[in-house]
């Protein structure tokens, strides 16, 4: 079964979400780019970031949610196109995609279990002298997913959700080895955020709007309640309040730059 996304619960966490799309376009320092695309793009909130940065280019957001483009264009400024990752990726033998100066990919990528096999593509797409940025999740050891898992794995949710989409991303420094492989020049780093969240159930609402959607879209409505009821529970002990309510999600990310070398640097390599 293929689920869908829900723009309005996605964003119920806009600031929390959109601070590591921040940091990410902060150590990108092309210029005056003519083309930026963002792949994943979402409800296209974050989006219109890179066209205030850089009002002179053509910026492109693209996402495989027929939902969350419809949000997004309500968004000016920006073009928008419903298309899966893979198959933008894919070469254009008839050229009519020309090269990207900036491709930007924020928290997508973790869905694509071959996402490390797509870094040449992606970088092939790029102009010489052009960037690569993504982000990627790396807390999936956490509580927030682990519970998830455990649950999923029993008796009667697993023959449901057996087939569903899970989230993953690789260490660090399998990005670093890989983009450099491919002749860029990479930055990559890790953070590790510390949200604040309040309400009710409050790391229930932040994954079941990502992580864990597709997991509870899969399940059957006699057997979803049940689910989530046992997972709200588990994730309360896991992530108790204090005593004003407020409750700490640490939120490891993994963040990649990559720089393709400019023609005149791989003649002077060659």
């Amino acid at each position: 079964m293929s689920h869908t996304w829900d723009p309005d619960r996605y964003l119920a966490y806009a600031d929390e979400r959109g601070r590591p799309f921040v940091d990410l376009l902060a150590r990108v320092p092309a210029e005056t780019p003519r083309t930026v695309v963002d792949l994943g793009c979402g409800p296209g909130v974050l989006t219109a970031l890179l066209a205030d940065r850089w009002p002179g280019a053509d910026v492109t957001g693209v996402d495989s949610s027929p939902e969350m483009i419809d949000a997004a264009r309500e968004v000016e400024g920006v073009r928008w196109e419903v298309a899966d990752l893979r198959d933008w990726a894919r070469p254009d033998p008839l050229a009519l995609r020309g090269p990207v100066d900036v491709l930007v990919s924020n928290a997508t990528l973790q869905w694509l279990p071959e996402h490390l096999e797509l870094l040449p593509a992606l970088v092939d797409r790029l102009a010489p002298g052009g960037w690569l940025a993504f982000q990627v999740p790396g807390n999936f050891d956490e509580p927030s997913h682990t519970i998830r898992t455990d649950i999923a794995d029993r008796a009667p949710y697993a023959e449901h959700v057996r087939d569903v989409a899970v989230p993953a991303s690789h260490a660090p420094e399998v990005y670093l080895r890989v983009l450099v492989d491919l002749g860029c020049e990479v930055d990559v780093w890790e953070t590790t955020y510390f949200h604040v969240l309040t309400g009710p159930d409050p790391v229930f609402g932040w994954v079941s709007g990502t992580g864990a959607r597709p997991t509870l879209q899969a399940l059957p409505d006699d057997l979803r309640p049940l689910f989530e009821e046992e997972f709200r529970t588990l994730l309360r002990e896991a992530y108790p309040p204090d005593a004003a309510g407020r409750v700490v999600m640490p939120f490891r990310r993994i963040f990649a730059v990559a720089h393709k070398p400019a023609r005149d640097a791989v003649r002077a390599a060659d």
